[in-house]
């Protein structure tokens, strides 16, 4: 009789060749080689207990990544005072791991410096010094910046979350916390085959965004897909650097994902390697997680103005807005109307020339027209060392010229 490892070898094997799917691609694959549903669950579970896959929901799209097959035990660290959650956390990261526990602040940088773990789970608030600062001693130190760091804490996340990820911080967790959740940042930070794992790249690419285009417009009017716009995000890099232009995009990306899953979950999103993210779904969900995100992102904002000097107490928002002196941040929402959405699509296939006919997977470029924007002013690029914004000449430069 057949059971799960009669498939799993299979099943490793389109996973390996993409080094990470969706679940909706990979059950296309298996079931056109007439594998069953119940066989391919049995043999994604088993894959998942022996460690050679890990799964994650990201963007309302669940998502296969396979890992390295890992022979020295990645160190972790847990940093945290209530010694309940201390031991939760190492609890919820299972075996594979060489676990450290300490329960003050000036205790963790000690033994981070002497056993350099490979990451860091990290409370904000702790006795001697805070999560904070130590997330900032790791990062500025060359010698301990690629320690992974996430945060977790019960704190007000509007203003830490931002003030964790311009100290460096790979990813914030808000308490109370998902233990598999922990779990599966944890073994794709540190065992993702392939380039390492990144909270904003690992969005749903344009593979993905590809097939939600084609998705939309096959649907009914109850169905949106529009794009949530950073608005004057490269004027903000302009005049604040890059840097900190990076922090805002990370920031909205990982406020979007705790958004979508927590409350949308049925909400697809991706990233459009710019200043926009797609987002699509039924008419009411959509609309109702832009309007979330907007009111997030509008709550942070003071945070943002204070952290580049700017004191509430003594400049209002709007009068500083007024000044020029700051681009004005706010996020965007435009939904695409289909029309317009068949009538580009049409100019991008026709500009394709021969191979028109062939859709298959949009371009960012394509993509970014598609969705009603294009000759962006900002983008994204990745290397070896990670992923970079970059900002680019916008007509005014160029007249300037």
């Amino acid at each position: 009789m057949e059971n799960a490892t009669d498939y799993g070898k299979d099943v490793l094997d389109v996973i390996n060749e993409r080094q990470q799917i969706t679940y909706n691609e990979l059950t296309e694959v298996m079931f056109s080689r007439g594998v069953p549903k119940d066989r391919l669950m049995s043999a994604l579970a088993l894959l998942e207990a022996n460690k050679a896959i890990a799964s994650r929901s990201s963007g309302g799209i669940l998502t296969y990544y396979v890992l390295q097959a890992d022979n020295a035990l990645r160190k972790v660290l847990v940093v945290e005072d209530d010694r309940n959650i201390n031991k939760l956390m190492a609890l919820s990261l299972g075996k594979g791991f060489e676990i450290s526990q300490v329960y003050d602040g000036d205790e963790a940088v000690k033994v981070v410096r002497s056993s350099k773990p490979d990451l860091v789970i990290l409370d904000l608030m702790l006795p001697g010094r805070d999560g904070l600062d130590i997330c900032q001693t790791i990062k500025s130190d060359p010698s301990l910046s690629n320690i992974i760091v996430i945060l977790v804490s019960a704190m007000d996340p509007t203003s830490n979350r931002f003030k964790g990820l311009k100290y460096g911080a790979d990813y914030y967790i808000k308490k109370p916390f998902d233990p598999v959740d922990l779990r599966t940042l944890v073994t794709l930070f540190l065992r993702k085959k392939g380039k390492k794992f990144d909270a904003l790249i690992d969005l749903p690419d344009e593979e993905r965004i590809s097939a939600e285009v084609e998705r939309a417009l096959k649907e009914g009017e109850t169905y949106a897909i529009g794009t949530l716009r950073i608005d004057n995000l490269g004027a903000y890099a302009k005049r604040f650097g890059e840097r900190s232009a990076m922090v805002i995009l990370r920031l909205t990306s990982q406020l979007l994902q705790d958004i979508v899953k927590s409350k949308s979950p049925n909400v697809f999103v991706g990233f459009l390697n710019s200043d926009e993210f797609v987002i699509a779904g039924m008419k009411d969900g959509v609309s109702a997680a832009a309007a979330e995100m907007q009111q997030e992102f509008g709550a942070v904002l003071p945070f943002i103005l204070q952290d580049e000097g700017y004191k509430q107490i003594d400049l209002n928002i709007d009068s500083l807005f007024e000044s020029k002196e700051v681009p004005r941040l706010s996020l965007v929402y435009t939904e695409t109307d289909k029309e317009s959405l068949k009538s580009r699509r049409s100019e991008v296939l026709e500009s394709r020339g021969p191979a028109k006919g062939n859709i298959g997977t949009y371009t960012y470029d394509e993509l970014q027209k598609l969705l009603g924007r294009d000759n962006l002013d900002i983008s994204i690029t990745r290397d070896n060392n990670g992923v970079h914004i970059r900002v680019g000449k916008g007509p005014e430069d160029e007249k300037a010229e």
